[in-house]
């Protein structure tokens, strides 16, 4: 019988003061949709979606790699939309100090998934902080110049499981990779 982990992803947990500060600069603000809580706030590096025992194994193997990196710092700087800012359907954090290593980091993510016999990411990575999820799609030009400039250091790595609910997604650590 096949063991299942559940919905796993690897992550850039951020730090509880920045946690904070972010939601202060925000909560003025009008965002659509429904807000990620704040306890959810992370930079995703990699989904795996549910695997199995063997694949998670493997994830972990190949993942460990990113103990080769040295802390580095992220700075968050304005505000964006996916697929774009007149109809987005995300509303994120925008990232740029920091851009280049979480790449790195997701490089190692995903030649770990793949390792784990996972099929490869279809989208470009783009590093970012989910805030909301707009359904129906809506506009957020009205947030793309609003300042943010937040800064934390990045010294670990997450695989969390996420457990889904009536009340949202509850985060589960599994896994810390220190770099």
């Amino acid at each position: 019988m096949v063991e299942i982990v559940g919905r796993v992803f690897a992550a850039v947990p951020l730090p509880s003061e920045i946690r904070m500060a972010l939601a202060d600069q925000v909560r003025g603000l009008d965002i659509p949709g429904r807000l990620v809580p704040i306890e959810n706030w992370h930079l995703t590096l990699r989904f795996l979606g549910t695997v199995d025992r063997v694949t998670y194994e493997r994830f972990l193997h190949g993942l460990s790699g990113v103990e080769t990196h040295s802390p580095f710092t992220v700075r968050f700087h304005g505000f964006g939309g996916f697929p774009k800012a007149k109809k987005a359907t995300v509303m994120w954090a925008g990232v740029d100090g920091g851009a280049d290593e979480l790449e790195d980091l997701n490089e190692i993510a995903e030649t770990a998934a793949q390792s784990a016999g996972l099929e490869p990411e279809d989208r470009p990575y783009q590093p970012h902080l989910t805030l909301s999820r707009v359904r129906p799609p809506r506009s957020i030009d009205h947030l793309v110049g609003e300042p943010l400039d937040l800064r934390f250091t990045v010294s670990e790595v997450v695989v969390y499981r996420s457990h889904l609910g009536g009340g949202g997604a509850c985060y589960e650590p599994l896994e810390n990779f220190s770099l």
